[in-house]
């Protein structure tokens, strides 16, 4: 007996890593390329002048955030729609992701108002004069596709919630396609256009922003996997009790992720005053991270994916069982990682600049991120495994204290104070960040092991729930 046991958990984990990873692989894709516009934009503003490099790196400082804080907060429509699948109610996801659309348009347009009036910060922060015209032009570009692509993510909830990764992936690579020749124009004034530096990066994100909101919509109408959903059946104006329901539940994923990727960012804003090249020193290797960071954060969406799906269909150990198995994938991935990073920490700046005093800068900052690769993998698949379970709004409690109580401070202190020490630049922010990232881990472990326990000796409620 104790063999069969053995052999039948075997199996059961294998099959479970297996689902895992065919549904996270195109998911890695997808935010790959969408990552990729970043560092095509970084890539291509780098070779204009340092201060074209600096100015999207001030304006990454605030989009990126932004983006993710919209991503967030439209993740719960992907959470929502894998339990109603697992559940066998797939007719009602087509009217909760219609409420998910409107609810993304909302928080696109609020995030682009935002975005246009951030310049007071920039002056607050005590950035260079001469930068913050350039990243002001970039951020407004850029903000004028916020609206398509949060309907985007509220669509995309629906595709990926049914565990159809591949049209996010294929949508994303033809975005990036579209983007590097669309930079090229605009950025360099070829075929007639002005050359518009930076601001021609933001102009280009916008219309690509558009063209995969155009390209999802397309999809979902025709194929027909979606029809039992009946997506495009009705037309519902805004039903303001799903409204707060499906905000009350994604607010919390958004707030959690815009603290920790705004922390990241803030850092660019801190060291601001230091000069152009610490600015793109620091930007260097932040872009870059944030394309090994997607690794992960797509594991965590897949995770929410595979933890809801569970929960719908065989209830709260089989979750629980999902989310150990993206934690062990997590980890893997980060061993890799923090293995390329420590090898190549040289060269990896070649890919965005040849000025030598940004490159050595950015090399010794690939070793502080390196180190905080399996933190950071922990806690972003511990956070998909809690959304899975519809549990945000302590994880979002114990990300603002790991990211804005404990990191940031720390890395101020380290950075740019002698507290501790002779001030130590952008290296005592990325120190920082390790700290951040750590507490940041053990809370959201903490927290998953407590609900996930929990939930195991209430899984007749938890059936209940997730069908709802």
């Amino acid at each position: 007996m104790t063999v069969i046991r053995t052999f039948t958990r075997w199996r059961r984990s294998v099959t479970e890593l297996r689902s895992l990873i065919w549904l996270a692989l195109p998911i890695i894709a997808a935010q790959m390329s969408h990552t990729l516009l970043g560092f095509v934009d970084t890539a291509m503003a780098g070779r204009v002048s340092a201060e074209d490099l600096a100015a999207v790196a001030l304006g990454n400082a605030f989009w990126v955030p932004t983006f993710l804080f919209l991503t967030g907060v439209l993740m719960i429509i992907t959470s929502k729609v894998a339990a109603s699948s697992g559940a066998g109610h797939l007719d009602e996801t087509g009217a909760l992701v219609r409420q998910g659309a409107w609810l993304g348009l909302g928080v696109g347009l609020a995030c682009a108002a935002f975005l246009f009036s951030v310049e007071p910060i920039l002056h607050w922060m005590d950035v260079q004069p001469e930068l913050i015209p350039l990243t002001m032009g970039y951020l407004k570009a850029t903000a004028v596709g916020f609206p398509a692509v949060a309907v985007y993510q509220a669509l995309r909830g629906l595709s990926d919630g049914l565990s159809r990764t591949k049209p996010t992936m294929l949508i994303g690579f033809a975005a990036l396609a579209l983007n590097v020749p669309a930079n090229y124009i605009l950025v360099y004034g070829k075929f007639g256009m002005p050359a518009l530096g930076a601001i021609g990066c933001g102009v280009a994100t916008a219309f690509v922003m558009y063209f995969m909101l155009g390209c999802m919509v397309i999809y979902l109408k025709r194929a027909s996997l979606f029809k039992p959903c009946r997506l495009f059946e009705r037309f519902d104006w805004p039903h303001w009790p799903t409204q707060r329901h499906l905000l009350g539940l994604g607010l919390p994923i958004g707030v959690a992720l815009f603290a920790e990727t705004s922390m990241f960012c803030v850092i660019a804003l801190l060291i601001g005053g230091l000069g152009a090249v610490v600015v793109a020193s620091h930007q260097v290797a932040l872009n870059f991270s944030s394309l090994t960071f997607m690794v992960p954060f797509s594991l965590g969406l897949a995770i929410t994916v595979r933890v809801g799906h569970n929960l719908g269909l065989n209830g709260a150990r089989a979750g629980l069982f999902a989310a150990k198995a993206g934690i062990l994938v997590a980890l893997g991935y980060a061993i890799f990682a923090a293995a390329f990073m420590f090898g190549l920490a040289d060269w990896i700046p070649l890919l965005y600049t040849n000025d030598p005093e940004i490159i050595a800068l950015a090399a010794s900052l690939f070793v502080y991120a390196a180190l905080y690769q399996f933190s950071d993998a922990v806690q972003v698949a511990c956070a998909g495994a809690l959304r899975g379970y519809q549990d945000t709004r302590l994880p979002m409690v114990f990300t603002l204290i790991s990211y804005w109580a404990i990191g940031l401070p720390s890395g101020y202190v380290l950075g740019l104070t002698d507290l501790l020490g002779p001030a130590r630049g952008p290296a005592g922010f990325w120190q920082g960040l390790i700290i951040g990232l750590t507490a940041a881990a053990v809370f959201l472990s903490l927290r998953l092991a407590i609900v996930g326990t929990r939930r195991k000796r209430q899984q007749p409620r938890v059936l209940k729930r997730a069908a709802q």
